[in-house]
Parts: structure tokens; sequence; C-alpha cells
């Protein structure tokens, strides 16, 4: 017995309102939310994990910047627009951004599932893939950060003194927090669009290689991209991934003028919008092609 995905099941008129769905995603979110509590330990200890590395981070670039000064007869030292404090505020940040934006193991499931059969079930369901899986991601990411706000708390108290502007003015802080959102959106509907091309190849274990190499160094994840060449840097800064990193932590830092701030972020959403779009195109054509055999 083949099933395609134009044969799927559609729920009875009566319960297909917006509040029998609003009812449906509530239940997948508490119930995903219940089972990534038990990961509770676990993720506190793991964000503390997570920030031993920037003890690294903090020798090698006073290293850095100790012999640049020593050049330049105790001129302050600034390497792409950062001052030694404001480098390893930096790096703290985007350990935030980055724990909004990565997906692990999103594209690689999405494509197993594929490769699998696992992916009829949808056929069926009141629910698709794309819905199903964020809302998982969503309770993954809430779970987590109500976990890991004690281990952040510790951490950033203890580095304060690196962040030398103090606290952002109000209206940045939200254009921070909009950022990390939308991070969190574009980071998903990317890494799912990349998923769904397991609708034509079985494999996507070395593109996802390639993708997750590019996004690691284009994201701003490892250095800031001010560090880039002149001639590669406005390159770089129009693709989607400083968004994972680079561009809240920027925010935060007063990097990004005020002026500039309204169209950044736009080009942050009108970068959601593309992805989303893929995304669902991705899976829709997928979706129509896709056999399974079997009960």
């Amino acid at each position: 017995m083949s099933t395609t995905a134009e044969e799927q099941w559609s729920p009875p008129h009566h319960n297909s309102g917006l509040g029998w769905r609003l009812s449906t995603w509530w239940v997948i979110l508490r119930t995903a939310l219940e089972e990534r509590l038990v990961y509770r330990g676990d993720f506190a200890l793991g964000t503390l994990m997570r920030f031993l590395p920037i003890i690294t981070q903090i020798f090698l670039w006073y290293a850095v910047f100790e012999s640049i000064g020593a050049s330049q007869s105790g001129e302050e030292v600034t390497i792409g627009k950062f001052g030694f404090k404001e480098i390893i505020a930096y790096y703290l940040l985007t350990m935030v951004a980055r724990a909004f934006s990565s997906m692990p193991n999103l594209a690689s499931g999405i494509a197993q599932q594929i490769r699998e059969g696992e992916i009829k079930r949808y056929l069926i369901q009141p629910i698709d893939l794309v819905g199903f899986l964020l809302l998982t991601r969503i309770a993954h990411k809430l779970t987590y950060y109500v976990v890991a706000i004690a281990p952040f708390a510790l951490v950033f108290f203890l580095c304060r003194g690196y962040f030398v502007e103090g606290w952002p003015s109000l209206p940045v802080f939200a254009a921070f927090s909009a950022s990390l959102i939308m991070g969190f959106l574009i980071g998903f509907f990317m890494e799912a669009s990349i998923g769904m091309i397991g609708f034509w190849f079985l494999e996507v274990s070395s593109l996802l290689f390639v993708f997750m190499l590019f996004s690691f160094f284009l994201s701003g994840h490892m250095f800031p991209l001010t560090l880039l060449p002149d001639s590669i840097e406005p390159f770089v800064q129009f693709l989607p991934f400083k968004y994972l990193a680079y561009f809240p932590a920027a925010i935060f830092l007063g990097k990004v003028e005020p002026d500039a701030l309204p169209m950044e972020l736009s080009i942050q959403f009108a970068w959601l919008v593309f992805f989303i779009f893929v995304c669902r195109f991705a899976y829709s054509r997928g979706m129509k092609r896709y056999s399974g055999y079997g009960g």
C-alpha cells in the first residue's frame, strides 16, 4: 500500500478552527517541556562547561593586545573596533546568542526520518513535521534558559568588569532581545531547510558538515566579523550567518549605530521570512514526491 501527501488525512471540519489548533499546539509544547525538565541537571552543568573555554580566550587575547600595545607606545589598542575588554564581553554574548540559534541534530534528524520512513506518520497527524519540530525546539530552549539562568548570571557577574559600557539602554536591550528571538527562528528554519534535502538525497551529512563549517566562521562565533579584511567583510556582513551570533552581541555592545539599527533588524526579519518560505516550499514539494510503504 502506497501513501502520498496528497492522500493525507484532514481533521473533521468542526475541529479545524483556530481554537482547536492552539489547543493541539499547547499540548505538544507542554509535553515537550515536561520531557526536557528531566535533563535540568545536565543543562545546568553543561552551561558552566560551555563557559570554560572563555578562560583560554582571555589569556589568548590578552597576549595579542599586549603584543600590539607594546608596539604602539602606550596608545589605546583596538582590533576591529574592539578593545580587550570589549572582545571578551563579545565572546560571552556570542555564547548567549549561539545558545539561542544553534540547532544540534535538527537537519540530520529530519533527513533520518525521511530516509527511514518515520515521516509518514505526519501524513495522518493533525500537525505537520515543521510545526511539531518548532514546538519541541521552543520547549527545549525555554527549559534550557529557565535552568541555565543561574549559571549564566554567575558567569556574567564574575566577568562584569569586561562590560565597560555597562547595561545597555532599554531600546537597545529590546533590539538585542528581538535579534535573539529572530536568530533562534532563522537558525531553526535554515537547518530545517537543509534537512528537507533528504527528500531528494538519502544522505545530507557531508552537506551539513560544510554548512556548519561556514556557519561557525561566518556567524562571528569564532571572532568578530570586523576583524575580516575589508575586501570580504561587506560580503560576509550581507549573509544571514551574522544574525546567529555576531549581530546580537554587536547590538548589546553598541557596535551598531542607532540610526542603522532599524534597517539591520528589518534585514534580519527579511532573512527570517526567506528561510520560512524556503523550508515550507521544500517540505511541500518533498511530501508530494514522498512515498511510504507498509501499514
